[in-house]
Protein backbone atom coordinates (compact mmCIF):
# COMPACT_ATOMS: atom_id res chain seq x y z
CA UNK A 1 0.00 0.00 0.00
CA UNK A 2 1.17 3.33 -0.92
CA UNK A 3 1.90 6.19 1.80
CA UNK A 4 -0.53 8.58 0.31
CA UNK A 5 -3.28 5.65 0.35
CA UNK A 6 -1.88 5.27 3.87
CA UNK A 7 -2.40 9.39 4.55
CA UNK A 8 -6.12 8.86 2.83
CA UNK A 9 -7.11 6.23 4.81
CA UNK A 10 -6.01 7.83 8.42
CA UNK A 11 -7.57 11.00 7.34
CA UNK A 12 -10.62 9.70 6.67
CA UNK A 13 -10.96 7.29 9.73
CA UNK A 14 -10.55 10.54 12.13
CA UNK A 15 -13.09 12.75 9.65
CA UNK A 16 -15.78 9.72 10.70
CA UNK A 17 -15.19 9.90 14.55
CA UNK A 18 -14.99 13.86 14.83
CA UNK A 19 -15.93 14.20 18.20
CA UNK A 20 -13.45 11.88 19.90
CA UNK A 21 -10.57 13.26 17.04
CA UNK A 22 -10.96 16.89 18.02
CA UNK A 23 -11.44 16.20 22.26
CA UNK A 24 -8.34 14.18 21.32
CA UNK A 25 -6.47 16.88 19.51
CA UNK A 26 -7.42 19.55 22.22
CA UNK A 27 -5.50 17.47 24.56
CA UNK A 28 -2.96 18.00 22.36
CA UNK A 29 -3.14 21.44 21.68
CA UNK A 30 -3.48 22.12 25.99
CA UNK A 31 0.09 20.36 25.88
CA UNK A 32 2.09 22.16 23.24
CA UNK A 33 0.46 25.17 24.38
CA UNK A 34 1.34 24.53 27.92
CA UNK A 35 4.96 23.47 27.15
CA UNK A 36 5.62 26.53 24.64
CA UNK A 37 4.20 29.02 26.73
CA UNK A 38 6.22 27.96 30.08
CA UNK A 39 9.29 27.58 27.95
CA UNK A 40 8.54 31.16 26.27
CA UNK A 41 8.17 32.74 29.76
CA UNK A 42 11.79 31.19 31.09
CA UNK A 43 13.43 32.20 27.88
CA UNK A 44 11.75 35.52 28.24
CA UNK A 45 13.37 36.20 31.79
CA UNK A 46 16.44 35.43 30.50
CA UNK A 47 17.06 37.25 27.81
CA UNK A 48 16.02 40.42 29.57
CA UNK A 49 18.61 39.31 32.69
CA UNK A 50 20.97 39.78 29.95
CA UNK A 51 19.43 42.70 28.06
CA UNK A 52 19.35 44.66 31.73
CA UNK A 53 22.80 43.40 32.80
CA UNK A 54 24.19 44.64 29.01
CA UNK A 55 23.20 48.43 29.21
CA UNK A 56 25.14 48.31 32.09
CA UNK A 57 28.59 46.22 31.65
CA UNK A 58 29.67 44.53 28.55
CA UNK A 59 29.86 40.22 29.29
CA UNK A 60 33.07 40.00 27.26
CA UNK A 61 35.22 42.55 29.19
CA UNK A 62 37.60 42.18 32.10
CA UNK A 63 38.75 44.80 34.39
CA UNK A 64 42.25 44.84 35.72
CA UNK A 65 42.79 47.19 38.39
CA UNK A 66 46.07 48.47 40.47
CA UNK A 67 46.57 47.20 43.73
CA UNK A 68 47.61 43.79 42.58
CA UNK A 69 50.76 42.64 44.14
CA UNK A 70 54.25 40.72 43.14
CA UNK A 71 57.33 39.36 44.92
CA UNK A 72 60.02 41.31 43.97
CA UNK A 73 63.67 39.95 43.22
CA UNK A 74 63.99 41.87 47.00
CA UNK A 75 61.32 39.50 48.66
CA UNK A 76 58.88 42.27 49.09
CA UNK A 77 55.84 42.88 47.85
CA UNK A 78 55.43 45.22 45.36
CA UNK A 79 52.22 46.89 43.51
CA UNK A 80 51.43 46.08 40.07
CA UNK A 81 51.21 48.97 38.09
CA UNK A 82 49.32 49.73 34.68
CA UNK A 83 51.24 51.13 32.47
CA UNK A 84 51.68 51.00 28.50
CA UNK A 85 54.12 48.67 28.63
CA UNK A 86 51.66 46.21 29.93
CA UNK A 87 48.81 46.75 27.75
CA UNK A 88 51.66 46.02 25.04
CA UNK A 89 51.64 42.61 26.72
CA UNK A 90 48.21 41.91 27.01
CA UNK A 91 47.56 42.85 23.21
CA UNK A 92 50.04 39.86 22.25
CA UNK A 93 47.84 37.84 24.68
CA UNK A 94 45.14 34.80 23.24
CA UNK A 95 41.74 36.10 22.82
CA UNK A 96 42.21 39.35 23.90
CA UNK A 97 40.89 41.90 21.13
CA UNK A 98 41.65 45.07 22.98
CA UNK A 99 42.79 47.06 25.90
CA UNK A 100 41.42 50.27 26.79
CA UNK A 101 43.51 52.07 29.73
CA UNK A 102 41.67 54.23 32.11
CA UNK A 103 42.57 56.99 34.18
CA UNK A 104 40.65 58.15 37.08
CA UNK A 105 40.16 61.04 39.77
CA UNK A 106 38.24 62.67 41.71
CA UNK A 107 38.17 66.46 41.94
CA UNK A 108 36.08 69.32 43.74
CA UNK A 109 34.50 71.82 41.45
CA UNK A 110 32.74 75.03 42.37
CA UNK A 111 30.08 77.80 40.25
CA UNK A 112 27.93 80.64 41.97
CA UNK A 113 26.59 79.24 45.52
CA UNK A 114 27.35 75.34 44.53
CA UNK A 115 30.07 73.29 45.22
CA UNK A 116 30.15 69.67 44.18
CA UNK A 117 32.86 66.35 43.38
CA UNK A 118 33.53 65.40 40.41
CA UNK A 119 34.69 61.50 39.47
CA UNK A 120 36.62 61.88 36.38
CA UNK A 121 37.14 58.75 34.03
CA UNK A 122 39.99 59.25 31.00
CA UNK A 123 39.25 56.87 28.76
CA UNK A 124 41.11 56.38 25.38
CA UNK A 125 39.15 57.93 22.07
CA UNK A 126 39.07 54.11 20.61
CA UNK A 127 36.82 52.86 23.89
CA UNK A 128 35.23 56.29 23.46
CA UNK A 129 33.57 55.30 20.37
CA UNK A 130 32.28 52.14 21.99
CA UNK A 131 30.47 52.71 24.54
CA UNK A 132 27.59 53.92 22.98
CA UNK A 133 26.67 57.05 24.93
CA UNK A 134 23.45 59.25 24.26
CA UNK A 135 24.35 62.97 23.72
CA UNK A 136 21.81 65.75 24.56
CA UNK A 137 23.51 68.55 23.90
CA UNK A 138 27.42 69.20 22.29
CA UNK A 139 29.94 66.50 21.49
CA UNK A 140 31.95 63.68 22.82
CA UNK A 141 35.71 65.12 24.17
CA UNK A 142 38.24 64.66 21.60
CA UNK A 143 41.73 64.17 21.83
CA UNK A 144 42.80 67.10 19.36
CA UNK A 145 41.76 69.94 22.01
CA UNK A 146 42.45 70.99 25.37
CA UNK A 147 41.37 69.15 28.18
CA UNK A 148 37.19 68.69 28.19
CA UNK A 149 34.91 67.33 30.21
CA UNK A 150 31.64 65.64 29.22
CA UNK A 151 28.97 65.24 32.14
CA UNK A 152 26.81 62.49 32.71
CA UNK A 153 23.15 63.48 33.09
CA UNK A 154 23.35 62.47 36.85
CA UNK A 155 26.67 64.53 38.07
CA UNK A 156 24.50 67.24 39.14
CA UNK A 157 23.26 65.09 41.96
CA UNK A 158 26.79 65.97 43.34
CA UNK A 159 26.65 69.29 43.96
CA UNK A 160 25.60 71.36 46.88
CA UNK A 161 25.16 74.20 48.29
CA UNK A 162 28.38 75.49 50.16
CA UNK A 163 27.57 77.52 52.63
CA UNK A 164 24.57 75.39 54.04
CA UNK A 165 26.09 71.74 52.83
CA UNK A 166 22.64 71.10 51.65
CA UNK A 167 22.85 68.58 48.89
CA UNK A 168 19.97 69.94 46.19
CA UNK A 169 19.08 67.44 44.73
CA UNK A 170 18.83 64.66 47.71
CA UNK A 171 17.21 66.93 50.06
CA UNK A 172 14.54 68.78 47.98
CA UNK A 173 14.16 66.53 44.58
CA UNK A 174 14.88 69.47 42.73
CA UNK A 175 18.17 70.28 40.43
CA UNK A 176 20.95 72.55 41.15
CA UNK A 177 20.54 76.01 39.69
CA UNK A 178 23.36 75.33 37.63
CA UNK A 179 23.67 75.11 33.39
CA UNK A 180 27.09 72.31 32.67
CA UNK A 181 27.37 73.38 29.15
CA UNK A 182 27.39 77.16 29.77
CA UNK A 183 28.14 78.04 33.96
CA UNK A 184 31.71 78.89 34.30
CA UNK A 185 33.05 75.78 36.14
CA UNK A 186 35.82 76.01 38.55
CA UNK A 187 37.67 72.77 38.93
CA UNK A 188 39.95 71.99 42.01
CA UNK A 189 42.15 69.21 41.23
CA UNK A 190 44.40 69.47 44.21
CA UNK A 191 41.88 68.42 46.57
CA UNK A 192 44.55 67.33 49.83
CA UNK A 193 45.73 71.48 49.55
CA UNK A 194 41.94 72.66 49.43
CA UNK A 195 41.00 70.82 52.95
CA UNK A 196 43.81 71.74 54.48
CA UNK A 197 43.37 75.30 53.54
CA UNK A 198 39.87 75.60 54.90
CA UNK A 199 40.93 73.30 58.03
CA UNK A 200 43.59 76.00 59.30
CA UNK A 201 46.66 74.79 57.56
CA UNK A 202 48.69 71.23 57.91
CA UNK A 203 49.57 68.95 60.57
CA UNK A 204 52.23 70.92 62.08
CA UNK A 205 49.98 74.22 62.06
CA UNK A 206 51.63 75.62 59.17
CA UNK A 207 49.11 77.76 57.08
CA UNK A 208 48.83 76.23 53.27
CA UNK A 209 47.71 78.20 50.75
CA UNK A 210 44.55 77.88 48.57
CA UNK A 211 45.22 75.55 45.34
CA UNK A 212 44.49 77.31 42.26
CA UNK A 213 41.41 77.01 40.24
CA UNK A 214 40.79 75.96 36.89
CA UNK A 215 38.20 76.29 34.22
CA UNK A 216 37.88 73.20 31.65
CA UNK A 217 35.62 73.80 28.83
CA UNK A 218 32.26 71.28 28.89
CA UNK A 219 32.23 69.18 25.54
CA UNK A 220 28.52 67.56 26.41
CA UNK A 221 25.88 66.44 28.33
CA UNK A 222 24.94 62.71 28.50
CA UNK A 223 21.02 62.56 27.77
CA UNK A 224 18.63 61.72 30.30
CA UNK A 225 16.74 63.05 32.97
CA UNK A 226 18.20 63.76 36.52
CA UNK A 227 17.48 60.81 38.44
CA UNK A 228 17.65 58.27 35.24
CA UNK A 229 20.45 55.80 35.30
CA UNK A 230 21.18 55.31 31.47
CA UNK A 231 24.55 52.94 32.44
CA UNK A 232 27.57 53.37 34.54
CA UNK A 233 28.84 56.67 33.73
CA UNK A 234 25.65 58.99 34.51
CA UNK A 235 27.55 60.28 37.55
CA UNK A 236 31.15 60.36 36.05
CA UNK A 237 32.82 62.76 33.72
CA UNK A 238 34.62 61.43 30.95
CA UNK A 239 37.36 62.82 29.14
CA UNK A 240 40.52 62.12 27.01
CA UNK A 241 42.92 60.06 28.96
CA UNK A 242 46.20 62.05 27.54
CA UNK A 243 44.54 65.06 27.57
CA UNK A 244 43.84 64.73 31.43
CA UNK A 245 47.76 63.16 31.76
CA UNK A 246 48.53 66.41 30.26
CA UNK A 247 46.57 68.79 32.79
CA UNK A 248 47.18 66.56 35.98
CA UNK A 249 51.29 67.11 35.45
CA UNK A 250 50.59 70.85 34.55
CA UNK A 251 48.75 71.41 37.46
CA UNK A 252 50.73 69.09 39.94
CA UNK A 253 54.34 69.99 38.01
CA UNK A 254 56.74 67.65 39.46
CA UNK A 255 55.14 67.23 43.45
CA UNK A 256 53.52 64.07 43.77
CA UNK A 257 49.44 63.09 42.69
CA UNK A 258 46.99 61.98 44.78
CA UNK A 259 46.41 58.46 43.84
CA UNK A 260 49.47 57.99 41.85
CA UNK A 261 52.76 55.99 43.42
CA UNK A 262 55.88 57.34 44.67
CA UNK A 263 58.91 56.45 44.78
CA UNK A 264 60.93 55.21 48.27
CA UNK A 265 61.99 58.99 48.60
CA UNK A 266 58.83 60.44 47.99
CA UNK A 267 58.85 61.65 44.57
CA UNK A 268 56.98 60.64 41.80
CA UNK A 269 57.73 58.50 38.95
CA UNK A 270 57.85 60.66 35.25
CA UNK A 271 55.05 58.79 34.08
CA UNK A 272 51.40 58.28 35.29
CA UNK A 273 50.13 54.83 35.63
CA UNK A 274 46.72 53.80 34.84
CA UNK A 275 44.09 53.10 37.24
CA UNK A 276 42.46 51.03 35.15
CA UNK A 277 42.37 48.43 32.53
CA UNK A 278 39.85 46.82 30.37
CA UNK A 279 40.34 44.05 28.47
CA UNK A 280 38.04 43.10 25.37
CA UNK A 281 38.08 39.69 25.20
CA UNK A 282 37.08 37.68 21.45
CA UNK A 283 34.08 35.33 23.10
CA UNK A 284 32.57 34.86 26.61
CA UNK A 285 33.51 31.85 26.92
CA UNK A 286 37.20 32.75 26.97
CA UNK A 287 36.71 35.33 29.90
CA UNK A 288 36.60 33.37 32.66
CA UNK A 289 39.64 31.29 31.85
CA UNK A 290 41.86 34.93 30.89
CA UNK A 291 40.45 36.45 34.35
CA UNK A 292 42.04 33.00 36.12
CA UNK A 293 45.14 33.50 34.50
CA UNK A 294 45.60 37.33 35.08
CA UNK A 295 44.94 36.75 38.69
CA UNK A 296 47.70 33.85 38.60
CA UNK A 297 50.43 36.50 37.44
CA UNK A 298 49.19 38.70 40.38
CA UNK A 299 46.91 41.40 38.79
CA UNK A 300 43.45 42.40 40.32
CA UNK A 301 41.48 40.84 37.87
CA UNK A 302 37.62 41.12 37.62
CA UNK A 303 34.91 39.76 35.09
CA UNK A 304 31.66 39.65 35.50
CA UNK A 305 31.56 36.48 33.39
CA UNK A 306 31.51 34.02 36.29
CA UNK A 307 28.13 36.08 37.95
CA UNK A 308 26.74 36.11 34.77
CA UNK A 309 27.16 32.50 33.86
CA UNK A 310 25.73 31.29 37.48
CA UNK A 311 22.62 33.71 36.57
CA UNK A 312 21.95 31.93 33.41
CA UNK A 313 22.41 28.56 34.99
CA UNK A 314 19.71 29.71 37.18
CA UNK A 315 17.49 30.82 34.45
CA UNK A 316 18.04 27.89 32.44
CA UNK A 317 16.90 25.46 35.57
CA UNK A 318 13.72 27.96 35.96
CA UNK A 319 13.14 27.29 32.27
CA UNK A 320 13.74 23.43 32.64
CA UNK A 321 11.19 23.42 35.87
CA UNK A 322 8.79 25.70 33.30
CA UNK A 323 8.65 22.93 30.11
CA UNK A 324 8.11 20.15 32.61
CA UNK A 325 5.19 21.62 33.76
CA UNK A 326 4.06 21.89 30.58
CA UNK A 327 5.05 18.68 29.22
CA UNK A 328 2.82 16.84 32.08
CA UNK A 329 -0.36 18.08 30.23
CA UNK A 330 1.80 16.07 27.07
CA UNK A 331 1.56 13.83 28.77
CA UNK A 332 -2.04 13.57 29.79
CA UNK A 333 -2.70 14.26 25.90
CA UNK A 334 -0.30 11.24 25.41
CA UNK A 335 -2.40 8.99 27.29
CA UNK A 336 -5.86 9.87 25.39
CA UNK A 337 -4.18 9.74 22.36
CA UNK A 338 -3.56 5.87 23.19
CA UNK A 339 -6.84 5.95 24.64
CA UNK A 340 -8.16 6.72 21.18
CA UNK A 341 -6.14 4.68 18.94
CA UNK A 342 -7.28 1.44 21.43
CA UNK A 343 -10.49 2.33 20.89
CA UNK A 344 -10.04 2.48 17.60
CA UNK A 345 -8.89 -0.82 16.88
CA UNK A 346 -11.63 -2.41 19.45
CA UNK A 347 -14.08 -0.41 16.95
CA UNK A 348 -12.12 -1.63 13.63
CA UNK A 349 -11.07 -5.10 14.76
CA UNK A 350 -13.25 -6.70 11.76
CA UNK A 351 -12.04 -4.37 9.11
CA UNK A 352 -8.72 -4.85 10.60
CA UNK A 353 -8.71 -8.67 10.03
CA UNK A 354 -10.69 -8.49 6.52
CA UNK A 355 -7.35 -6.22 5.35
CA UNK A 356 -4.98 -9.30 6.88
CA UNK A 357 -7.38 -11.82 4.73
CA UNK A 358 -6.83 -9.90 1.75
CA UNK A 359 -3.03 -9.71 1.97
CA UNK A 360 -2.10 -5.87 3.37
CA UNK A 361 1.03 -6.13 4.75
CA UNK A 362 1.12 -6.32 8.59
CA UNK A 363 3.52 -3.40 9.08
CA UNK A 364 0.95 -1.31 6.46
CA UNK A 365 -1.50 -1.57 9.15
CA UNK A 366 1.01 -0.70 11.70
CA UNK A 367 2.00 2.36 9.60
CA UNK A 368 -1.84 3.25 9.12
CA UNK A 369 -2.41 3.72 13.24
CA UNK A 370 0.74 5.20 13.51
CA UNK A 371 0.11 7.84 10.85
CA UNK A 372 -4.04 8.71 12.51
CA UNK A 373 -1.65 9.48 15.90
CA UNK A 374 0.64 11.33 14.36
CA UNK A 375 -2.01 13.15 12.66
CA UNK A 376 -3.63 13.71 15.43
CA UNK A 377 -0.24 15.06 17.13
CA UNK A 378 0.54 17.36 13.91
CA UNK A 379 -3.14 19.19 14.05
CA UNK A 380 -2.53 19.62 18.18
CA UNK A 381 1.03 20.70 17.69
CA UNK A 382 -0.32 23.67 14.85
CA UNK A 383 -2.89 24.59 16.56
CA UNK A 384 -1.10 24.68 19.99
CA UNK A 385 1.49 27.23 18.41
CA UNK A 386 -0.72 29.18 16.89
CA UNK A 387 -2.76 29.76 20.42
CA UNK A 388 0.75 30.25 22.22
CA UNK A 389 1.37 33.21 20.06
CA UNK A 390 -1.88 34.22 21.14
CA UNK A 391 -1.61 33.98 24.86
CA UNK A 392 2.38 35.15 24.86
CA UNK A 393 0.02 38.48 22.91
CA UNK A 394 -2.31 38.80 25.66
CA UNK A 395 0.53 37.59 28.54
CA UNK A 396 2.82 40.74 27.46
CA UNK A 397 0.32 42.94 27.03
CA UNK A 398 -1.03 42.37 30.61
CA UNK A 399 2.45 42.76 31.95
CA UNK A 400 3.00 46.10 29.92
CA UNK A 401 -0.37 47.65 30.94
CA UNK A 402 -0.31 46.34 34.40
CA UNK A 403 3.10 47.65 35.01
CA UNK A 404 3.91 44.34 36.70
CA UNK A 405 7.52 43.88 34.12
CA UNK A 406 8.68 46.52 35.32
CA UNK A 407 8.61 45.71 39.68
CA UNK A 408 10.29 42.41 38.38
CA UNK A 409 12.97 44.06 36.55
CA UNK A 410 11.92 42.93 33.49
CA UNK A 411 11.87 45.25 30.65
CA UNK A 412 9.82 44.73 27.48
CA UNK A 413 8.03 40.93 26.56
CA UNK A 414 8.18 38.70 29.21
CA UNK A 415 6.58 36.01 27.23
CA UNK A 416 9.51 35.36 24.07
CA UNK A 417 8.86 32.34 21.82
CA UNK A 418 12.48 31.74 20.08
CA UNK A 419 11.99 31.04 16.33
CA UNK A 420 13.08 27.53 16.88
CA UNK A 421 10.46 26.32 19.55
CA UNK A 422 7.71 26.58 17.46
CA UNK A 423 8.75 23.86 14.57
CA UNK A 424 10.08 21.67 17.30
CA UNK A 425 6.83 21.75 19.18
CA UNK A 426 5.15 20.35 16.70
CA UNK A 427 7.56 17.41 15.72
CA UNK A 428 7.02 16.87 18.97
CA UNK A 429 3.30 16.84 19.07
CA UNK A 430 4.01 14.51 16.45
CA UNK A 431 6.70 12.42 17.94
CA UNK A 432 4.55 11.84 20.73
CA UNK A 433 1.35 11.45 19.28
CA UNK A 434 3.34 8.27 17.20
CA UNK A 435 5.09 6.90 20.59
CA UNK A 436 1.72 7.33 21.99
CA UNK A 437 0.04 5.21 18.93
CA UNK A 438 2.58 2.61 18.95
CA UNK A 439 1.61 0.13 21.16
CA UNK A 440 -1.98 -0.28 20.13
CA UNK A 441 -0.65 -0.10 16.59
CA UNK A 442 1.57 -3.17 17.57
CA UNK A 443 -1.75 -5.08 18.86
CA UNK A 444 -3.58 -3.87 15.46
CA UNK A 445 -0.59 -6.10 13.96
CA UNK A 446 -0.50 -8.91 16.22
CA UNK A 447 -4.15 -9.70 15.70
CA UNK A 448 -5.37 -12.65 14.43
CA UNK A 449 -7.16 -12.26 11.02
CA UNK A 450 -9.75 -15.41 11.95
CA UNK A 451 -10.15 -14.25 15.08
CA UNK A 452 -10.25 -10.75 14.14
CA UNK A 453 -13.03 -11.70 11.25
CA UNK A 454 -15.21 -13.66 13.69
CA UNK A 455 -15.69 -10.49 16.14
CA UNK A 456 -18.76 -8.90 16.58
Amino acid sequence: MKFFDLLLMSISNLWKRKLRTVLTVLGVVIGVTSIVVMVALGNGLKESMLENYSNYSSMTQIELSSGGYYSSSSGQDEEKRLDDTLVNELLSMEHVSAVYPRLSYSALVKTGKYMGWLDIYGVTQEELQTMNIPVAEGKLPDSDTELEFFYGNNVLTNFYVEKTNTYTYWETGEAPDIDLMNDALFVIFDTDAYWSSQGGGSGDGTPVKQPKKYVIETAGLMEGELGEWNNNYSQSVLCDVDALKTELKRVFKKNAIPGQPTRKNGKPYNELFYSQLIIQVDEMENVTPLTNTLKDLGYDAYSSAEWIQQQMDSMNTIQAVLGAIGAVAMLVAAISITNTMMMSIYERTKEIGVMKVLGCDIHNIQGLFLMEAGFIGFIGGVVGVGFSYVLSFVINSLMISSGAGDSMGVTGAICRIPLWLSPLAILFAILIGMIAGFLPSLRAMRLSPLAAIRNE
